[in-house]
C-alpha cells in the first residue's frame, strides 16, 4: 500500500453520491461563531492525521501532507464549499453554523462514525469550556491536550489481517433494491430531494424493549423499518434486505484507529418472516449480526478491501486509478451487494457533562431509506434519510413505532446538505 488507506475513496464518482459526513449538533443556546472558531482550531491539535491536505504523487495516486492552514469555521451558507477547496483552506474537513447548530463537515474517505465523532465531541467539549468558564467532568472525551491513544493513527496492511477462513460468507436472497427511487433521486431533477426526519426517543423504552424481545438497539431499529417497508411493498418482491455497518477494528487488534474499516452486515428478511412474533425476528436479526460480524468475517472482507487497494497501487496514472477502483468499488462497484434499506448506529457514546449543554446531535451521510443510529445520555436520535421527497416510509415507521407503543419526537422533513470534493485533477 503506497498511500494512506484514507485517501483510497477519493477515486470514487462523486457525480451522483457525495461521499462527505455531516454531524448536526444542536446546543441548548445560541452559538457563538468567534468562541466556535476558537475552539475548533484548538481542537485539531489532537487529531493530527485530519489536519491535511491532498496532492498527488509521483504514481498519479493522491496523498495526504500535513496542513497548518486554520479549519474554517463559517456561517451556514447557502451552498456549502467543497471540502479540499481554497475556501475551506484545502481541509478535507470544516465546521459551519446557524443559530443554536454546529455542523461538523469531514470526507468519509478519512474515517467513519467511529473516527468521526471522537473529534466532534471533543470539539463541543472545548467549545463549553471556553463560553461557559467550566471545566466539565467527561472521562469519555478526548481532550485537546490528551496524547494520541495506542495505535490510533495506524492502519491496517494485510501483513496485520489474521488468515483464517471465514466462518460465513453472505449469499445475497436477492432482497428488493428501491431502484425508481434511487433513479428518480440520483438523476431526475424534478424529483430529486435529498431529505431527511430527525427522531428524538427515549433510550429506556428503547433498551427495555429490545431486552424483553432478545433484540437490540441496532436490530431493534433494523426489524421496525423491515415491518414499515413490509407493508408498503408489493408481494411480488420476496425478500427485504436490511444492512449494517461493523467496524473491525478490534478483531484485528487495532481498537483504537480512526481509519474507516467499515464491513456491511446483511440481514434478508423473506416476507413469511414477518408473520414472526417480534421477538423471533429480534432473535432473527441479532444472529445475523453476530455471525457476520465474527472476526473471521469482518477480517476476510478488511482482507478484500486491502486487497482492492493493493491492484490500484500497481496502476499508474490518475484517470486508471479511477476508472478501476469506480468498477471495482465494494460498495458501488460490480460486486457490489445491495439491499432495501441501511440501519447504522455508532454505538453509545459517552458525552459526559457536555451533554447539559447539547439538545441533540444526528448523521447526514448520502442514501435512501438510510438510517443514522446516535446516542446521548437518555436519549436516542435517529436520522431517517431519503434521496426524495416522499412520506409514506416515514409513515410507515412511525405507524410501527405507535403499534409497538414506542414514544417518539418527530422533526423535519430537512434538506440534506452535505458538501462534495474538490481534489487534484492532474
Amino acid at each position: 500500500m503506497k498511500h494512506s488507506i484514507d485517501t483510497y475513496r477519493l477515486y470514487a464518482d462523486e457525480s451522483v453520491i457525495t461521499f462527505s459526513v455531516r454531524i448536526k449538533v444542536t446546543m441548548k443556546d445560541e452559538v457563538d461563531i468567534n468562541i466556535l472558531r476558537h475552539a475548533v482550531n484548538v481542537a485539531i491539535k489532537r487529531y493530527p492525521y485530519f489536519a491535511v491536505k491532498v496532492v498527488l504523487g509521483e504514481d498519479g495516486g493522491y496523498d495526504f501532507e500535513p496542513n497548518n492552514l486554520d479549519v474554517v469555521v463559517m456561517p451556514t451558507p447557502k451552498k456549502l464549499p467543497p471540502l479540499g477547496s481554497e475556501e475551506v483552506n484545502l481541509h478535507l474537513l470544516y465546521v459551519d453554523c446557524d443559530g443554536k447548530n454546529i455542523n461538523f463537515n469531514i470526507s468519509h474517505s478519512m474515517c467513519g462514525g467511529r473516527g468521526i465523532l471522537p473529534w466532534v465531541m471533543t470539539n463541543v467539549y472545548q467549545y463549553v469550556v471556553e463560553k461557559y468558564g467550566v471545566t466539565p467532568n467527561v472521562p469519555g472525551i478526548r481532550k485537546p491536550d490528551s496524547p494520541l491513544l495506542p495505535g490510533e493513527a495506524d492502519e491496517p496492511s494485510l501483513e496485520t489481517i489474521p488468515d483464517e477462513e471465514p466462518i460465513y460468507e453472505y449469499k445475497s436472497k436477492n432482497p428488493v433494491v428501491m431502484l425508481i427511487d434511487y433513479l428518480n433521486g440520483l438523476y431526475n431533477p424534478l424529483k430529486r430531494n435529498p431529505n431527511y426526519y430527525f427522531f428524538t426517543f427515549n433510550q429506556k423504552d428503547i433498551m427495555n424493549f429490545a431486552k424483553d424481545n432478545d433484540s437490540s438497539v441496532a436490530a431493534f431499529f433494523l426489524v421496525a423499518l423491515a415491518k414499515a417497508l413490509h407493508t408498503l411493498l408489493p408481494e411480488k418482491y420476496e425478500v427485504i434486505g436490511g444492512e449494517i455497518a461493523h467496524n473491525p477494528s478490534a478483531d484485528i487488534g487495532m481498537p483504537n484507529t480512526h481509519c474507516d474499516l467499515l464491513s456491511h452486515i446483511h440481514i434478508d428478511y423473506k416476507r413469511d418472516y414477518f408473520n414472526y412474533d417480534i421477538d423471533k425476528l429480534g432473535t432473527l436479526t441479532r444472529s445475523q449480526i453476530i455471525l457476520q460480524a465474527d472476526p473471521s468475517v469482518s477480517a476476510y472482507e478488511l482482507k478484500k478491501r486491502l486487497m482492492l487497494i493493493e491492484e490500484v497501487d500497481k496502476i499508474d496514472g490518475l484517470k486508471n486509478k479511477r476508472s478501476f477502483y469506480q468498477k471495482n468499488d465494494p460498495s458501488r462497484g460490480k460486486d457490489a451487494k445491495h439491499g432495501t434499506f441501511i440501519v447504522n448506529y455508532t454505538g453509545k457514546m459517552d458525552w459526559g457533562d457536555v451533554a447539559d449543554y447539547v439538545e441533540s446531535y444526528g448523521a447526514l451521510v448520502d442514501g435512501h431509506l438510510l438510517l443514522e443510529v446516535t446516542s446521548m445520555a437518555d436519549k436516542i436520535f435517529v436520522t431517517f434519510m431519503q434521496l426524495i421527497k416522499e412520506s409514506k416510509y416515514v409513515n410507515a415507521f412511525c405507524k410501527v413505532m405507535d403499534d409497538l407503543g414506542i414514544e417518539y419526537k418527530i422533526e423535519g422533513p430537512y434538506k440534506n446538505n452535505r458538501p462534495k470534493h474538490q481534489v487534484p485533477q492532474k
